[in-house]
């Protein structure tokens, strides 16, 4: 086998596999790099993907085992450089009907995520889900709280009618099942330690921020949107400045906050949307990461955070719950204990040593992390469903 060609699929079977998301690259967020590095790992093993996603302004850009139909869509409101998917049930029978997948896997919970879970269904065809955003909890952050519990029941409905919901903690399977969704599965997160890593540092970076190589420089990866506790971010920040004075805070991302906090604090440094090397590159360049949400069922980042050699400060909620040991690689704060959050990010901040030392400890204990397993454990869900399929529609016909 050549250096970087991916390992064959260990039992010879090739499938073709549906793919459905209503957020996929050229956007950046955590679900669509998500669902593609699913879809290309998936496609790396020799599997056939079928994507289907809204049509957006930039054309797909081909890659090797991944074919895929645009559908139509719309913009997400409040939510600029986002879409979601029409209902495309029709499209999606005439297409699977001529070419049928194995297995369908749909990624978010929009109106294409329905139709496609209708005809799957209709087709017979095998059908998991991701949970990968709590919309129940954004409701509050919108002003329409009192819309929670029909989001949470279409959550409910939505993920009941498929044969398995896959969530990347086990935390978030038990949330799940006390809401009514009783069919969670654990598909576990990976982090690359070869991008994200220390080495990618970065001093001349740094002075692009204005800082030498001991200031701390405290870092926001993520939407900068109410559902982010972004208030939290920047009282933690002025309270890191008054033991601090010369900390800096950089923003990496976009979103329908930024504008107005820009405006409000001319001092924070707000680099946009970075992907690939640019974004490991902002991480490593940084000294800590406090990260403020409550709404996260997991939070890439906080693990892309850790494989750079950063300690972080967050709530005990998905990947924090997960992988932040308290006190070792940063520090894990009771939900919702705004004081205990400030408190920690200061103390962090005030302590050179310390940094180094939980940025040491971040960095080792995130090696284990393996995209490859991840992919292999989708790889075997997936054709479990399709032999469990396989299997029923054989003993009906027998009994016909």
């Amino acid at each position: 086998m050549r250096a970087g060609e991916a390992a064959p699929d260990h039992t010879g079977i090739v499938m073709r596999i549906g793919i459905v998301s209503e957020t996929y690259p050229p956007e950046i967020n955590g679900v669509a790099l998500t669902v593609h590095s699913l879809a290309a790992g998936l496609a790396a093993r020799g599997h056939g993907i079928d994507l289907i996603r809204p049509r957006q302004p930039q054309p797909f850009v081909g890659e090797t085992g991944i074919e895929a139909l645009d559908v139509p869509g719309g913009a997400l409101p409040r939510y600029p450089g986002l879409r979601f998917g029409l209902p495309a049930g029709r499209k999606l029978m005439r297409r699977w009907s001529r070419q049928r997948p194995d297995a369908v896997y749909v990624a978010t919970e929009g109106p294409l995520g329905w139709s496609a879970i209708g005809a799957a269904r209709r087709l017979g065809i095998p059908v998991s889900t991701g949970f990968h955003t709590r919309f129940d909890s954004y409701a509050d952050h919108y002003g329409i709280g009192l819309l929670t519990p029909l989001v949470r029941g279409y959550l409910c409905c939505f993920h009941q009618r498929s044969a398995a919901t896959l969530v990347p903690t086990e935390t978030l399977a038990r949330e799940l099942h006390d809401m009514g969704i009783c069919n969670a599965r654990l598909l576990r997160r990976a982090v690359d330690t070869q991008l994200f890593h220390p080495r990618r540092r970065d001093d001349d970076l740094r002075a692009t921020w204005g800082v030498d190589a001991i200031t701390p420089v405290v870092l926001y990866v993520g939407r900068i949107a109410a559902e982010k506790n972004l208030e939290l971010a920047v009282q933690t920040f002025r309270a890191i400045q008054q033991r601090v004075p010369q900390a800096r805070f950089v923003w990496v991302g976009d979103g329908p906050a930024r504008a107005a906090l820009e405006a409000e604090h001319p001092d924070f440094i707000f680099a946009g949307m970075q992907r690939g090397e640019a974004l490991a590159q902002h991480i490593a360049s940084a000294d800590l990461f406090p990260f403020p949400s409550l709404s996260e069922t997991f939070g890439n980042v906080i693990i892309e955070a850790l494989a750079a050699g950063l300690p972080v400060v967050a709530y005990a909620n998905g990947a924090a719950r997960e992988h932040l040991v308290d006190g070792v690689n940063g520090y894990c704060i009771e939900s919702g204990d705004a004081a205990a959050f400030i408190q920690a990010a200061t103390r962090l901040a005030g302590n050179p040593g310390l940094i180094r030392h939980m940025g040491r400890a971040a960095h080792v204990g995130m090696a284990g992390l393996s995209p490859d397993a991840v992919i292999r454990d989708f790889e075997t869900l997936l054709r479990e469903m399709a032999e469990e399929n396989l299997h029923e529609n054989a003993t009906i016909g027998a009994h016909i």
